[in-house]
């Protein structure tokens, strides 16, 4: 009598088997690693092992076209503190966002994406403060394949700047605070928005705190621009010959003006005179890397400009090295809102559209 209930017993074994076998198949998946030929690296990257590569510049972006329903991003983060955007199909209004993990962990994107073809972009929305992250590859599925690369853009773009340009805060709720890494994203930060609008490649060296006199820590913006590596200050060295830029923005002495003017913390305190020469120096080592590139000093969307004696540094500097000769060197500056925290996105869309203009008019892009 109990030999039914035995059958239906065997049944469901049988069953159950037969999906656990089949949901092994379904979710099977191929890595595909770093050095392959059909990943697109933007920015600031170190190559010195290349089934690991190191990022840590904020607006560091990894592209790439698959096929298959199935996508996993396979990273080894070094503090735990990092945010990655991951835009899959170019919906960069909806990507998914990954709060890294401290080391090597696999974080799944998505397993029903649908047939066909997809494209992906991992993109860096913290900088070098929240620590380095190697990218150890992606997770396809097994009847899945990486495609012929997207396009890269011809026109180039490098930008050198502070907290504005990373994006600090630009996220969070305008009457919030506007510190916290999850709200700091620098895909829609001016300088990202500005590439985006004018399909240009971005190179972002930027740190929150920098200064090109003094910052809110112990190394400034001369010490640091030359660096692979953006977590704090090291001893890498970027090699500037491998990626030329055909226009250069540099929006900085923000927190110069806060910490000289209002904090007192550089002693004795610089003369007006002292200022411009600093900047200017600073100014001469972007050009001697970049002897051809359109130079674009910049200057806000904070209370720097608020009224013009920063700005005005800014100009004389540039004057004095039109007088030296150079004839590719111009200003622009974001005015301040009223507005006393960091950028929001509106207020970085606004500062964007202007750049935008600025840089298609002179470049005739």
């Amino acid at each position: 009598m109990h030999r039914p209930i035995i059958r239906q017993q065997i049944a469901l074994l049988v069953i159950s088997l037969f999906s656990i076998a089949f949901a092994n198949v379904s979710l099977a998946k191929q890595i595909i690693y770093p050095d392959n030929k059909n990943f697109v690296y933007t920015g600031r990257v170190d190559f010195s092992d290349t089934k690991a590569p190191l990022i840590s510049w904020p607006g560091t972006s990894i592209k790439a076209n698959f096929t298959g329903e199935e996508l996993s991003i396979i990273l080894d983060d070094q503090k735990g503190l990092n945010f990655f955007s991951v835009i899959v199909d170019g919906d960069d209004h909806s990507p998914y966002v990954i709060k890294a993990n401290q080391g090597k962990h696999s974080y799944v994107i998505s397993q029903s994406l649908g047939l066909g073809t997809h494209s992906v972009e991992i993109y860096k929305r913290t900088e070098g403060e929240e620590g380095s992250t190697l990218f150890k590859g992606i997770e396809i599925a097994d009847q899945g394949q990486l495609l012929a690369p997207p396009k890269r853009p011809t026109r180039k773009i490098e930008i050198y700047g502070d907290s504005i340009t990373s994006g600090m805060g630009n996220e969070a709720a305008h009457n919030g605070p506007d510190h916290l890494a999850s709200e700091k994203n620098n895909y829609w930060a001016y300088g990202a928005i500005t590439a985006r609008a004018l399909e240009a490649e971005l190179h972002t060296i930027s740190q929150s705190g920098i200064g090109v006199m003094i910052s809110w820590f112990d190394f400034i913006m001369p010490q640091f621009y030359d660096q692979i590596n953006a977590d704090g200050n090291n001893n890498s060295q970027w090699n500037f010959s491998q990626w030329t830029p055909d226009v250069v923005v540099i929006n900085l002495m923000q927190n110069d003006s806060w910490l000289i003017d209002n904090e007192k913390r550089l002693q004795p305190i610089p003369s007006d005179e002292q200022r411009i020469a600093h900047y200017q120096d600073f100014v001469s080592s972007i050009r001697s890397k970049y002897p051809s590139a359109q130079l674009i000093c910049a200057m806000g969307s904070m209370d720097a400009t608020k009224i013009e004696k920063w700005p005005n540094y800014v100009r004389k500097a540039v004057a004095n090295l039109k007088e030296k000769g150079d004839n590719k060197i111009d200003t622009i500056f974001f005015e301040f809102t009223g507005y006393g925290a960091h950028p929001r996105v509106a207020q970085h869309k606004a500062n964007a559209k202007k750049l935008t203009a600025f840089i298609r008019s002179k470049m005739n892009w």
